[in-house]
């Protein structure tokens, strides 16, 4: 069976085996199979359906991971103001988690050497897991990493002041 996502995405999915081939495409679209014989054709699931079949392990996945991009000011660890009202968002998504695995990684834009900007990047990173720990955070399940310069969202030449490339990501899952 094909669910959508928690953003409502459907996806596709192949299911195959020696005697044929099948394409999912539809949410809660479902085929069965067996040995030996192709998939059954498709057969689109009622919610009530779904949840007899599959109830149980559905209840049994894990959430779906959250992501967060907040921005800094330039050459700084401070946050903008849109971003810093995002700080609160990030900490109450945490705290929703059993067992929360947080990772923080910083970027920066391309002014300023490869160096300085990894070290920069790591500090911005820092900055908000130190937020993320006093607002109650256990310090053990964060991951604080740094790309500087290496991994920009908005593609520009070397000593480009970008603002969307100043920024940490936090996933938390």
């Amino acid at each position: 069976m094909l669910l959508p996502d928690d953003g409502g995405t459907v996806g596709r999915a192949v299911v195959s085996n020696p005697a044929g081939t099948l394409d999912l495409t539809d949410a809660r679209g479902a085929t069965r199979v067996a040995q030996g014989q192709a998939p059954t054709p498709v057969q689109i699931l009622s919610e009530r359906e779904t949840q007899e079949i599959f109830g149980d392990a559905l209840a049994a996945l894990p959430q779906s991971p959250q992501y967060f991009t907040l921005f800094f000011r330039f050459e700084s660890e401070e946050l903008t103001d849109e971003s810093r009202k995002l700080v609160l968002d990030v900490i109450q998504t945490i705290r929703n988690r059993q067992v929360p695995d947080v990772i923080v990684l910083g970027h920066t834009d391309t002014t300023g050497t490869a160096a300085s900007n990894f070290t920069l990047g790591l500090q911005r990173a820092n900055m908000l897991r130190a937020l993320l720990i006093a607002a109650g955070l256990d310090a053990s399940a964060i991951q604080v990493l740094s790309s500087g310069e290496s991994d920009l969202l908005v593609r520009t030449a070397d000593d480009v002041f970008e603002p969307k490339n100043r920024r940490v990501e936090i996933s938390v899952r």
